[in-house]
């Protein structure tokens, strides 16, 4: 399968620079796979799984929430807002902003906190499906 340069970087730094054969991602019109060739392209992110694929079968998957996925002919550039590699998802930390998130649902004080703690929910739940896919 053909290669193609991606780089993905947030203001948390550079999580990825080099070959892949393939990155899948959430954007907020649905999933979205790129392969080498791919037409240029250019959308929002979602909050999502990503899954960057390189040598072997399986892919590296990461939290990705947010931001902006560019594809030109020169290679892919993802520029989510907050992103974190499987491996390094703190689980407990991740539980705990979920039961925290549901504690603000549960009795919010305006519209707004209650839809910023609905956003917080599904970003805790990525965060353990995505922590429960490393070996």
């Amino acid at each position: 399968m053909a290669e193609f340069h991606l780089k993905i970087l947030s203001p948390d730094g550079v999580f990825f620079d080099g070959s892949a054969k393939q990155l899948s991602l959430r954007s907020v019109d649905g999933d979205v796979s790129i392969l080498a060739g791919h037409i240029p392209y250019l959308t929002a992110v979602g909050i999502g799984e990503c899954r960057v694929y390189t040598d072997g079968d399986e892919p590296r998957r990461a939290a990705c929430c947010g931001g902006l996925l560019n594809v030109t002919r020169e290679g892919v550039f993802l520029a989510p807002t907050t992103f974190e590699w499987a491996e390094n998802i703190d689980s407990d930390r991740a539980e705990a902003a979920k039961q925290k998130a549901l504690d603000r649902i549960a009795s919010p004080k305006s519209d707004a906190q209650k839809k910023l703690a609905q956003i917080k929910l599904q970003r805790a739940e990525l965060r353990i499906k995505v922590a429960g896919t490393r070996k």
